[in-house]
């Protein structure tokens, strides 16, 4: 991947993690420290389920989180590869 890619890749980041809300999903599966459903992350949110699915499914788009499905529930997980290549101690600092 050339500079420049990596740089567009870093700006899409960005603009996703502008979200308050992104970063607390991200904050909470971190710290939770292994997969986590939608609505449990969404309880500790106190938002809907369908609202996190939805910041989940922009989060995923640009490489920082996993989704993995079974059965009728989505389990949600960080991409830790992506960080570390593209935001290192980001995740330390929340």
């Amino acid at each position: 991947m050339t500079i420049e890619q990596k740089d567009m890749k870093r700006s899409e980041i960005f603009k996703v993690l502008s979200d308050p809300n992104r970063i607390r999903m991200i904050r909470i599966l971190y710290s939770n420290g292994s997969e986590m459903t939608c609505g449990e992350v969404g309880d500790k949110l106190s938002i809907s389920k369908s609202t996190v699915s939805y910041h989940f499914k922009i989060l995923r788009s640009v490489g920082l989180t996993n989704t993995r499905r079974e059965s009728r529930n989505k389990f949600l997980s960080l991409n830790l590869n992506t960080f570390d290549e593209y935001l290192p101690g980001f995740l330390d600092s929340l």
